[in-house]
């Protein structure tokens, strides 16, 4: 049965870094209708009701509906560890991410916290996530089979790692081959679930992990491979010591079967003249992880890559201090006005929706309102605290109106949000 909600619509139709924001399209009185999981229509209320006047109809007023949010790099793992006090990403590790991680062998564990991770994410409007796990085949398992309960798109995959980190974190070259296999062979493809490839980074596999994920990799091009570059300068001093021949940190991955299309390469902030121009060309992905970025004290990552190449936005939870996509999007506006680049609301909300679902290779399924995409949506209150709503009355148009909300916005501003159709309830 077709299903209609009321709001105000705000469709961005193609990247607004390449077409501008004039590209957008806003319906102050606007519908989306839905059936069986997907968009059917959207466009004036008063058109979509006439085409459909039997269909039950839920008004939302003036709240603003768009695609639900993408975090295109999240290590669901750390979700009890997020806001910890930290220093540079390898004395984090260290101190909370290796300890918290090695607990995940116990699937009870892993069951409780990736349920509470997506329950945090969907109450802050994020409708596919793109996570890490831990090495333990059971954290992929609950990861998975959490997101198959809630109907959720959902990426992920076993993390590799058999160097540089503690016992109860280390796999093989083999083991990470096998468990990755048969994890891939398990879940990739069922029901809204994508398994994904996933060295941590080159730290942390020696050459022979990284050539073995590389092969499995080149097994399943269907599949997209994700990892870390050039997060901090610290980092890349350490790879180039365990990689001494490597031309650079990409090369890492490059020689060993892991650069290509399907990449998925996070932070990728202090990189070379020849790792953006190898990126671009084999139309590997960026993503941008801001509150991380500067939480961590990485850097600031270049804006300037979305003109020439898929970019996507993360929390990167729990290095990353919020699970919310708006303050995530509010970080990326702060970022870039310290490189000297102004986003426009229209840039933001891309890479928080569309931009995300390019750089998954998802553009053709989520991440756009549009007739034949999957209805993950989320209602947005523009008004949702006083602050919020003192500025809102001041709007001349539909990103005066909606700014504040990124800027100053969190879990309160989301009125509701619509996995694959359905209104999502909290447990």
């Amino acid at each position: 049965m077709t299903h209609l909600l009321l709001g105000q619509t705000l469709t961005l139709p193609s990247d607004p870094f390449q077409t501008g924001p004039e590209s957008a399209h806003h319906e102050r009185r606007g519908a989306v209708a839905i059936a069986q999981g997907k968009i059917t229509a959207v466009g004036p209320a008063d058109d979509i009701r006439a085409a459909h006047p039997d269909a039950p109809v839920t008004d939302y007023g003036t709240g603003l509906i768009v695609p639900g949010f993408i975090d295109a790099h999240v290590h669901y793992p750390q979700t009890a560890i997020i806001a910890s006090w930290g220093k540079r990403l390898i004395d984090w590790l260290n101190t909370y991410t290796f300890p918290e991680e090695s607990r995940f062998a116990d699937a009870a564990y892993a069951s409780d916290v990736a349920g509470r991770y997506m329950d945090l994410a969907l109450a802050h409007g994020t409708t596919t996530m793109c996570s890490y796990a831990t090495i333990h085949p059971t954290s992929v398992d609950a990861f998975f089979a959490a997101a198959q309960s809630r109907g959720l798109r959902a990426l992920a995959g076993k993390t590799c790692m058999d160097r540089n980190a503690p016992d109860t974190l280390r796999d093989t070259a083999q083991s990470a081959y096998d468990d990755s296999k048969s994890l891939l062979t398990n879940w990739h493809n069922q029901d809204r679930l994508s398994y994904v490839i996933t060295p941590r980074f080159s730290p942390t596999s020696t050459p022979d992990q990284l050539s073995a994920l590389g092969a499995l990799w080149a097994e399943h091009p269907d599949c997209l491979m994700q990892t870390h570059l050039s997060e901090q300068v610290d980092e890349i001093a350490w790879v180039q010591e365990l990689f001494p021949t490597a031309r650079d940190y990409l090369d890492t991955y490059e020689s060993h079967g892991l650069l290509g299309t399907g990449g998925v390469y996070g932070h990728a902030i202090h990189l070379t003249d020849r790792e953006i121009a190898r990126l671009a060309e084999v139309d590997a992905a960026m993503v941008h992880c801001p509150t991380s970025n500067t939480f961590i004290g990485s850097g600031l990552f270049n804006m300037a890559h979305a003109q020439t190449h898929r970019v996507g936005l993360a929390t990167d939870t729990g290095g990353g201090s919020n699970f919310s996509m708006l303050r995530t999007m509010a970080a990326a506006y702060e970022v870039a006005q310290l490189r000297g680049q102004a986003l426009h609301p229209a840039h933001l909300m891309w890479l928080a929706t569309g931009g995300s679902a390019r750089a998954l290779r998802l553009e053709d399924k989520i991440g756009t309102l549009a007739p034949g995409y999957e209805a993950d949506l989320v209602v947005l209150d523009l008004a949702s605290t006083p602050a919020i709503a003192q500025a809102t009355t001041r709007a001349e148009d539909i990103w005066q109106a909606l700014f504040p909300t990124i800027m100053m916005g969190d879990d309160r501003a989301v009125t509701a949000t619509y996995i694959n159709g359905h209104l999502h309830t909290a447990a």
